[in-house]
């Protein structure tokens, strides 16, 4: 069930962007993307023959990302959708990682700072997630761009729900699931 949330929230994240403006009240729109319906995304290749379509120059950080042809939109212009993809991956990952603490117990009983030292790992991969994003010459190298405000909030929205997934999951597993009996010799 994680698995499956991890696919549909990464790949979702990166379609949202292309056919939505906002996601739940959150801006989206601000960089300027050009909106395109999910037929056009799904069909992306078809984009010569379109009439028309015209793709707006949008903003990254404080790179303006532009287009010689319209249908670059679709190659050139996925930085924005690719680094949002991978930023909810990270954050997935991060927060999947408070769901390990306990294969049985909930968050509520116990608690992140229980293991001081995952907190430390959590926070040192979200700094190095940063660096590459927000420090120019690493963010050429792995070929992403830095996030707006809106869009970490976003990012968080998309990825914490893992979280209540799991915790369902171990309520699940504690209140509804057989435990074993063992026979004693």
């Amino acid at each position: 069930v994680i698995g499956l949330y991890v696919g549909i929230a990464t790949v979702g994240i990166f379609a949202w962007w292309y056919t939505h403006d906002s996601f739940l009240g959150i801006n989206l729109g601000g960089d300027g993307h050009t909106v395109v319906s999910f037929a056009q995304l799904r069909a992306w290749e078809d984009c010569p023959r379109w009439e028309n379509f015209s793709a707006s120059p949008f903003t990254a950080g404080g790179k303006v990302i532009s287009f010689g042809d319209s249908c670059d939109y679709f190659k050139a212009g996925k930085v924005k959708a690719a680094t949002l993809s991978l930023s909810v991956l990270v954050a997935i990952e991060m927060f999947n990682s408070l769901n390990a603490l306990s294969e049985d117990s909930s968050l509520t009983t116990m608690p992140p700072w229980i293991n001081p030292w995952l907190l430390v790992a959590m926070s040192l991969s979200f700094a190095l997630h940063c660096v590459i994003l927000y420090v120019p010459f690493l963010a050429d190298i792995f070929g992403i761009v830095p996030l707006s405000f809106s869009e970490w909030c976003v990012v968080i929205l998309v990825s914490f729900p893992v979280v209540l997934i799991d915790e369902v999951l171990k309520f699940i597993g504690r209140n509804h699931v057989a435990k074993p009996k063992y026979k004693t010799l």
